[in-house]
């Protein structure tokens, strides 16, 4: 009897498609963040954040993953920023060739920073890699700071972390210290970040970080 690996075939041609847009941002000298996170925990405001401290320095064009609708890309435009909407039709994830095909439609010789929205949630997102220079995962503080230890797949991939809505801390019982000695076991070395995505509290030090990253593809 001969079994197929279903779930392995599918990785193997999304990990194929991601290497060729891997080929074409190295290319362009562009880099690619892929913002994780579950509904409700700030990704937009904090893309919206990142470009208002880098979009002197940067060109910057945004890709939005969404189940349906266009209300982020929407959203972005009227902040004066190019972004694609990729519907997914009830796909609860990005795959690399959605990706691709975003692509096509961006400037990429005349962009440094794409950002990707992921679509909202803890799970299938941190498996498939789309071609991006780095993941970030993004948790606010009214989720919880026990979601390191429900969803460790997350937070071991991401290169860097991002705490937000740091302003509602005394509304909610969270252990800042419990969370991020859970991060740093599950993925030593990674920076994490406190911020107020709205209040644009503590974002200079995740764009100076992100910067960093920047400038160093673009040499």
């Amino acid at each position: 009897m001969t079994t197929i690996d279903m779930e392995q075939k599918i990785l193997d041609k999304n990990d194929r498609i991601a290497q060729e847009n891997r080929k074409r941002l190295d290319e362009n000298h562009v880099f690619v963040v892929n913002l994780l996170a579950s509904p409700g925990a700030g990704k937009t405001s904090t893309i919206l954040a990142t470009v208002r401290q880098l979009r002197d320095m940067f060109n910057i064009a945004v890709i939005e993953g969404d189940l349906a609708s266009n209300v982020d890309s929407i959203t972005m435009k009227e902040a004066g920023i190019p972004a694609v909407q990729i519907n997914t039709a009830g796909t609860c994830h990005l795959e690399a060739d959605m990706l691709s095909r975003a692509l096509d439609v961006l400037d990429l010789p005349n962009l440094d920073l794409i950002i990707i929205e992921n679509v909202g949630n803890l799970v299938c997102t941190a498996d498939f890699y789309l071609g991006e220079d780095a993941k970030v995962m993004i948790l606010s503080v009214p989720e919880g700071d026990d979601k390191p230890l429900k969803y460790p797949g997350m937070f071991q991939v991401a290169e860097a972390v991002i705490l937000n809505k740091m302003d509602t801390l005394p509304v909610f019982d969270f252990d800042v210290k419990a969370f991020e000695d859970e991060v740093d076991n599950l993925n030593p070395g990674a920076p994490i970040f406190h911020i107020a995505a709205t209040k644009d509290d503590g974002v200079k030090e995740w764009t100076d970080w992100l910067t960093e990253k920047i400038e160093a593809v673009a040499e």
